[in-house]
């Protein structure tokens, strides 16, 4: 089995920064995409950035030029450099992993959610 465990979250001003770390634990093969999604109170959960294993990454059009996300292949842990944060980035941010354990099929790992609140 795959474990992700998110860190990082909390309150925070508008125009303020968070970093968001994720590790994934257990015995792993191998992990290819990693990820975060967020989710905010009466909304749908959306992909907020993703990082393939090669360092490709992709981003939401709103957090692009703010947010950056990085993955340490090594420790198995992505994750989400948050500046200049807004109120409406304020939601509970999910962490993601295809992942490939070593007893298991390679699927997808979702981590426990870790709440992020910008004050205005």
């Amino acid at each position: 089995q795959v474990q992700l465990v998110e860190s990082g979250g909390g309150l925070v001003q508008a125009g303020g920064s968070l970093r968001l770390s994720c590790a994934a634990s257990g015995i792993i093969l191998s992990i290819s995409a990693m990820g975060w999604y967020r989710q905010a109170p009466g909304k749908q959960r959306e992909l907020v950035a993703t990082i393939t294993s090669a360092g490709n990454t992709n981003y939401l059009d709103s957090v692009k030029d703010r947010f950056t996300i990085s993955r340490d292949n090594a420790k198995n842990t992505v994750y989400l450099q948050m500046n200049s944060l807004k109120p409406e980035d304020t939601a509970v941010y999910y962490c993601n992993a295809d992942a490939l354990p070593l007893v298991g099929r390679r699927g997808e790992y979702w981590g426990q959610g870790t709440q992020v609140t910008v004050s205005s």
